[in-house]
């Protein structure tokens, strides 16, 4: 009896397992299909257009009213993996998740051979229409951080892609190639964020990653206006005219990890007289250019705010032989920082030599640094210490100066080191010696300021003599002249000598210059001496 008795028991126990799991198939086929007819227009506090809901399959709105019904840790515990991942594997799910959004549910096509402008844009518009009671900014809505991804599609674009009027923020963009058809109008960009009619911000925290730009030759690849906390990261773009990626007005765009070329190409291009256009362009203050290659361009990164610093770039597009730029500061650019760069056969020009830092940085190629004086001839708070330069062995100098500056100000060239290049410098350390009563020193090859020796001091050092012995009396010596490029000391008595001065031209005015200091006679006070 007892076999028996214990066999029909566990027969009872396995028909009550049988029961709840058929129960709980009828539950969720229960709760399913409920949130299919049923339209959910509200979970928690954020709204859902019902536009997305038209065409959510049977999983996704399950899924929905599962969360909406309390059981959203059981969900995320028990499936979120399987059902990410059933979402990213099928491409038409992805725009009927809640912060994911692709072109292809909307007919674009990824292979390149249709144009997908109207539904790249109809993806855009969908994503930026997301209801949020949040705000970055001041009227800038927090869409929690909403994706667009192209899915590694490539789409042709025949107009620029915008962004909707109403704004938002906290948005990625991302994931494919963007190409300009044939018939892209040549004054646009692929991507424009912002309106020419709004001077204000509308948009804030947007990232641009893993994205190719081909323009085509027919327009730009990115056009910022009055951003506000934006990101360009791992992008490739190239075959732009006449700039890569235009940034106006705003602040605090960082664009990084990126490549920059108007042609494709790995350097010493036949061409590469022809580059023209401009890698990028900054028009803005407060923004970050960090590990950056611009490798063919007329101009690498052209400047014209302030408070912009630019570190880890390297720049071999145009060579300075044939014209071309690396980094340009225009007038007006103040305050800007370049800071352990690479200039690769191509240099710096400073239209503007107002706080401009250039530090740890590589010149290669005979790469230089060249500082145009414009109206104003001032050079203030300009700081060019700490660089390396390898030339060729022509003697090109590493500073040069274009037109006349009449007034520097704490100003410092120093410290740097040269191979087959001339040194330049605001400061300088020389040596003369020998037997004779005058020692002059030549600084035309040295001071970066022609004609502007601000500060001399010097030393007379001779052997000969020794000033404990009292019948012995020392010569006396004095700084006779002082020209444009040299300084003379004499003594009133040939003697052997080591004469060594220390040179500064780091502030002086044109009220400075006119006056040539002359010595009477060896040991008398020097007095000024107008020319």
């Amino acid at each position: 009896m007892m076999p028996v008795a214990f066999c029909s028991k566990y027969t009872f126990i396995r028909m009550r397992a049988s029961t709840y799991v058929a129960n709980f198939w009828l539950h969720w086929l229960l709760i399913s299909t409920i949130a299919y007819c049923l339209p959910i227009q509200q979970r928690g506090s954020l709204v859902w257009p019902s536009r997305n809901l038209q065409s959510v399959p049977l999983h996704s709105r399950f899924l929905t009213a599962f969360g909406g019904a309390g059981y959203a840790t059981n969900y995320k515990r028990l499936g979120s993996r399987w059902w990410q991942g059933h979402l990213l594997q099928d491409g038409t799910n992805l725009n009927n998740s809640s912060l994911i959004f692709t072109p292809t549910a909307n007919g674009a096509d990824p292979t390149g051979r249709s144009d997908s402008t109207a539904a790249l844009q109809k993806t855009i518009d969908d994503a930026f229409e997301i209801a949020s009671p949040f705000h970055l900014l001041k009227g800038i809505r927090d869409l929690g951080g909403v994706q667009i991804h192209l899915g590694g599609g490539q789409y042709i674009v025949s107009k620029p892609l915008t962004i909707p009027e109403i704004g938002g923020g906290n948005i990625m963009i991302h994931g494919g190639t963007l190409r300009a058809a044939n018939t892209f109008p040549t004054d646009r960009f692929l991507v424009e964020f912002g309106s020419r009619r709004n001077s204000g911000a509308s948009y804030e925290d947007i990232v641009l990653q893993n994205l190719m730009l081909d323009c085509n030759y027919r327009g730009g690849g990115i056009l910022l206006l009055n951003p506000i906390r934006i990101t360009i990261s791992d992008c490739y773009i190239t075959h732009f005219s006449p700039v890569g990626i235009s940034v106006h007005k705003g602040h605090e765009t960082f664009i990084h990890n990126s490549f920059l070329g108007q042609h494709i190409t790995v350097g010493g291009d036949p061409q590469e007289r022809n580059f023209s256009g401009t890698a990028i362009r900054l028009d803005s203050n407060d923004n970050g250019i960090t590990d950056v290659v611009i490798f063919s361009a007329q101009i690498g990164i052209e400047v014209l705010g302030q408070a912009n610093i630019m570190t880890g770039v390297h720049c071999y597009n145009k060579a300075t032989g044939w014209g071309g730029t690396g980094i340009m500061i225009r007038k007006g650019a103040t305050q800007n920082r370049i800071i352990g760069c690479y200039m690769d056969y191509t240099g710096i020009v400073l239209e503007e030599s107002n706080r401009i830092t250039i530090s740890n940085s590589y010149f290669l190629g005979d790469a230089f640094i060249l500082l145009k004086a414009g109206r104003s001839g001032t050079a203030f708070g300009l700081s060019i210490v700490d660089n390396i330069f390898t030339g060729s062995e022509h003697g090109v100098p590493i500073v040069q100066t274009q037109g006349a500056f009449s007034h520097v100000k704490q100003t410092c060239v120093d410290d740097n080191s040269a191979s087959g290049m001339a040194l330049r410098s605001t400061r300088a350390r020389v040596s003369v010696s020998g037997f004779g009563s005058s020692w002059t020193v030549d600084l035309s090859q040295i001071l970066l300021f022609p004609a502007a020796i601000a500060h001399v001091q010097y030393s007379f050092y001779t052997p000969q003599f020794n000033a404990t012995d009292a019948r012995i009396t020392f010569p006396q010596h004095a700084l006779q002249y002082i020209t444009a490029t040299s300084i003379t000391v004499v003594s009133d008595r040939p003697v052997e000598a080591v004469v060594s001065f220390s040179i500064d031209q780091s502030s002086y005015t044109d009220n400075d210059m006119p006056s040539i200091y002359h010595v009477a006679s060896p040991g008398s006070q020097m007095a000024p001496h107008k020319n």
